[in-house]
């Protein structure tokens, strides 16, 4: 019998099929305004995606490439742990091949939870806590006696043991040893209440005595505490008795029967406290919030001096610091302290968090102390902090998907990151970049640029290629890549001054600064060097000032840009008006709605472990209005037809003629302003983009009574077109004798600025003082700080 010939593998120079699996092909992509499309993107490269503010970017990158790549990992899992994940429809696509993991870094805020921090949020603090459990004097216990989520608890009683046929009774006692303070519960801060924002004392329960949103007498809450039976619902408040008011304000979880129901009765205090204050203050709705700001003061507790740990934790000590200490140091200063331990035992635990210490620095943010709450953070830090796991990950062949990363980065800041970008691709990895800076498009391996408009004028791909063909494509994006702003001739000169004395605010250093008023004044300076704390801190809460944060729109899909802006209310009441019925009719939300869909315009079916399927309402055909209600018109237009139009025909159509409605005309105009002439009155808040969002807030803020307006990086999700238009509504806005100071990091608006103040000259510690304060022309001759240095560099002085 002859042995069969041994079979070997191809020769080495014949391409393996495998090799030609080297391209993301999408094919017929139609999520939101793309139209039909279709993109090859190659793999292990950088790939930028431009295009304007609204064009379809994240349409295609992460609702089309990664939100697919998600799917189907979740589809790996089993039926079982699937039933407790987010089900992912699948996205408008006719084909999507060669994906790879996908990993978001998107800009979304860290959670809104208020006992996240910086440490928690990396498991920084889960492995210090482990450190301090084996190393730290005097040891008193496991690392849960180092955390402030677990309280210390101690019990004992008798239990009953079962040996074969005897039955025994034994004392057992057991104790766990947490490190949250009792006082504070962990959160660091503690909470008094004014009590003559919670009622009127005055008034008895059934004459309306509670102040507190949501509190009738005719809710379910009213109908408590008048049944109770713990006090007189007649009796005004004023002449309750000693313990009449407690059982009203503090009276701890107690079953009570009221009109044949079992219920639990709570006192005022710990019901809000539980209900309102567990949120952050940014995740409430607005009169939630405007009642908590006017009834609840928050002060650091005075047990725990804010560290949120108890003294046995805050006792025990590595090298002369506890484990608050360490947290709430900068954390350049931690890794130093981090370096200094050597002790065999912990080696593995100490290399783990010097690499996480430096990659904060690495990234920008060594800056941050592992205690600062993670809600604070801007979108920009979040995006990087997110970036921190990923840096020293053995993955590879995975796709990176992020949106802008250069939000919050300083010129100084953005060389840093490319690097950090171009580390991942080195690595094997697949980089996908949404972007508008130069800067970071420069450094890509390939461009897709989408366009030409935004909305509906949008979601075509308009070019494909390098960096370089890009330049000479005749785009939009290729027009503007090598724009440079230059100085302003002649600046404006002030009105007056808004005075900041010994502003002390996080890192800031006594600051005294005098801002001008009447003119366009940028606060700028390195990423983490004090702005947001001198404005935020010192100047956004005085009367007259209108400050426009980074803080993400809250709506549903029922929300849109008529509802989130009070447009949708003259429209009523002139359609309404003009018809004789009730303005409640014209809201899909309400009497309005289509009884099929709830006014959605679509039925949402839920298929269990499958993906829910949306189809258009057959009874309405997805214009969210009863049929007897779209019979109505107004200026020859029925309310569906009107929430359908782009802003700019709106803004004509309620200009003149008999839909002339000067209430919604202003609005209209506002929201033109500010370049979203293109976007539907109707459209869902969930589809617009992150620049869309940013800028119909700052439509929205624009009609309020102040003097003085705050903006927080404008430019953001802005394409470099749309910074011109920006920077002519800051114009228009000063002309009309406004004051506008701008936090921002875009040299084009600071070459346009009337007045320049510069925070530096570092980061952290390193910052927190004024550096330069003049005319930009002045900052651009001297180049003495590192603002100068770029600003110079951009405008070619």
């Amino acid at each position: 019998m002859t042995r069969p010939e041994t079979q070997t593998g191809p020769e080495p120079s014949t391409p393996l099929p495998a090799d030609s699996h080297d391209l993301i092909r999408v094919h017929g992509a139609r999520e939101n305004n793309l139209k039909d499309i279709s993109v090859e993107i190659p793999k292990r490269r950088l790939t930028a995606f431009t295009g304007v503010s609204g064009s379809g970017k994240s349409s295609l990158v992460f609702n089309t490439i990664a939100a697919e790549s998600q799917r189907l990992i979740n589809e790996t899992y089993s039926a079982f742990l699937q039933g407790f994940m987010q089900t992912l429809a699948r996205p408008d696509v006719d084909l999507l091949d060669g994906l790879t993991t996908a990993i978001i870094v998107d800009q979304e805020r860290m959670g809104a939870n208020p006992r996240s921090t910086v440490g928690t949020a990396t498991d920084a603090n889960a492995m210090l806590r482990i450190l301090y459990s084996r190393l730290g004097q005097p040891h008193i216990g496991s690392a849960q006696a180092f955390s402030f989520n677990v309280a210390s608890i101690s019990g004992a009683g008798a239990v009953t043991i079962q040996r074969g046929e005897s039955t025994t009774k034994e004392r057992r006692s057991f104790s766990i040893t947490g490190g949250m303070c009792a006082r504070c519960e962990g959160m660091g801060s503690v909470t008094d209440f004014d009590l003559t924002a919670l009622y009127d004392a005055d008034k008895s329960l059934n004459e309306g005595a509670l102040t507190i949103p949501g509190y009738s007498m005719d809710g379910w809450y009213g109908r408590i505490y008048r049944g109770c039976g713990f006090f007189d619902p007649d009796k005004p408040i004023s002449k309750y008795t000693k313990r009449e008011l407690h059982d009203l304000l503090h009276k701890g979880p107690t079953k009570v029967k009221i009109e044949g129901i079992n219920l639990t009765y709570e006192g005022l205090i710990p019901k809000i406290q539980k209900s309102m204050l567990t949120k952050d203050v940014d995740a409430m709705q607005p009169h939630i919030r405007a009642f908590v700001e006017r009834a609840v003061t928050f002060t650091t507790c005075p047990d725990c001096d804010g560290t949120r740990l108890n003294a046995t934790a805050r006792s025990s000590l590595i090298r002369g610091k506890s484990i608050a200490d360490v947290c709430a140091m900068q954390i350049t200063d931690a890794a130093e302290w981090v370096r200094q331990l050597d002790d065999p035992s912990v080696r593995p635990l100490v290399t783990g968090l010097q690499h996480l210490f430096d990659s904060f620095a690495e990234i920008g943010l060594g800056y941050l102390s592992l205690d600062r709450p993670a809600g604070t953070l801007s979108g920009g830090e979040a995006q990087r902090t997110k970036m921190i796991r990923h840096l020293g990950s053995s993955l590879t062949d995975v796709t990176y998907v992020f949106d802008e990363p250069s939000i919050g980065l300083h010129p100084h800041d953005i060389q840093r990151m490319n690097g950090l970008l171009l580390q991942l691709r080195d690595k094997g990895n697949t980089v996908l970049v949404v972007e508008h800076k130069p800067e970071m498009i420069s450094v890509a391996d390939h461009v897709v640029d989408l366009g030409p408009g935004a909305g509906a004028a949008g979601g075509t791909v308009c070019f494909e290629g390098t960096v370089e063909d890009l330049r000479r494509s005749g785009t939009i994006t290729g027009h503007h890549l090598d724009d440079r702003a230059s100085l302003k001739e002649s600046v404006r000169e002030p009105s007056g001054v808004l005075e900041v004395r010994e502003a002390n605010l996080h890192n800031l250093r006594d600051v005294d600064v005098d801002i001008p008023l009447g003119v366009l004044t940028v606060v700028t300076g390195v990423a983490g060097s004090g702005k947001s704390s001198l404005i935020h801190g010192s100047v956004a809460g005085r009367d007259g000032v209108i400050a426009i944060d980074q803080a993400g729109i809250r709506g549903s899909r029922r929300s849109n840009p008529a509802t989130y802006t009070g447009l949708l209310d003259p429209i009523r009441k002139a359609f309404a008006k003009a018809n004789g019925v009730k303005p409640a009719l014209f809201s899909a939300n309400s009497e309005g709605a289509c009884p099929a869909c709830n006014g959605a315009g679509v039925i949402y079916t839920d298929l269990a472990l499958m993906a829910g399927v949306a189809t258009t309402c057959e009874e309405c055909e997805g214009r969210r209005f009863q049929a007897a209600v779209l019979k109505y018109r107004f200026g020859g237009r029925n309310i569906s037809e009107v929430l359908a139009m782009p802003v700019d025909e709106a803004a004509d159509f309620f200009a003149r003629g008999e839909a002339r409605t000067p209430a919604a005309h202003t609005i209209l105009d506002r929201l033109a302003d500010v370049g979203l002439g293109y976007l539907s009155l109707g459209q869902p808040l969930t589809t617009l983009s992150g620049g869309e969002r940013q800028r119909l807030k700052l439509a929205t803020h624009m009609g309020g009574k102040g003097d003085v307006y705050v903006l927080d990086e404008p430019t953001t999700g802005l394409h470099l077109a749309d910074v011109q238009q920006l920077l002519a509504l800051l114009d228009r806005l000063v002309d009309s004798g406004k004051s506008v100071i701008v936090i921002e990091h875009h040299q084009a608006v600071m070459a346009h600025a009337d007045w320049i103040i510069d925070l530096g000259p570092g980061a952290g510690h390193d910052g927190g003082r004024v550096v330069f304060e003049g005319r930009p022309a002045d900052l651009v001759a001297s180049r003495s700080t590192l603002t100068g240095t770029h600003l110079s560099d951009y405008v070619g002085a």
